[in-house]
């Protein structure tokens, strides 16, 4: 394993592993991370959907059941559908947002990209987008994905998180080392 390549442990890792083996075998990796990024979408927009996902009350038959509605509706992959059919048979749903994002993070290190995930104080526009990947790319070396995320409570600024670094240029951040060094001075 190259220094660069994410380290794979843990549960998610394990079943998202099997998944990229199992899609490109087929030869259908590109739609089913198409797949699970929709899926993911929808688990982050979704309360009730997460709730549901999440939920130990609801026994694995009604989850395969409503999860196999839903995702037989959205016309994705078989092989999408037999894999989110065998993480809910073995009672593993409540896992489904970890094991999708460690998915995206293995395909991105398979295309030799990292990912940034960025929260702002308000939604940034495609300049400023564009402009953030390119001053991490400057940073990194590498290709960037940006996930963006927006915390009102920042009040100004953006958090970047790539890898295990961390900048935050946040307001709220600003004021609060403002306000320790005040209480110290004081």
């Amino acid at each position: 394993m190259s220094a660069d390549q994410t380290l794979v442990t843990g549960m998610a890792g394990r079943y998202a592993t099997a998944l990229i083996e199992l899609a490109d075998a087929q030869g259908v990796l590109a739609k089913v991370e198409t797949d699970l990024n929709e899926l993911g979408a929808l688990l982050a927009t979704s309360e009730e959907l997460s709730a549901f996902v999440s939920s130990p009350l609801y026994g694995a038959d009604a989850q395969s059941a409503a999860m196999s509605a839903l995702l037989t509706k959205a016309g994705v992959q078989t092989l999408t559908l037999n894999f989110v059919g065998v993480i809910t048979s073995n009672r593993r749903l409540a896992a489904l947002g970890d094991i999708i994002k460690t998915f995206g993070q293995m395909m991105a290190d398979r295309r030799g990209e990292i990912s940034a995930d960025v929260i702002s104080s308000h939604p940034l526009s495609d300049l400023q987008t564009e402009q953030l990947k390119a001053s991490i790319k400057a940073a990194v070396g590498r290709d960037v994905q940006v996930n963006t995320t927006v915390d009102a409570s920042l009040l100004g600024g953006v958090i970047v998180k790539v890898g295990s670094k961390m900048i935050d240029s946040s307001l709220r951040t600003k004021l609060n080392k403002l306000k320790f060094a005040m209480k110290e001075a004081g």
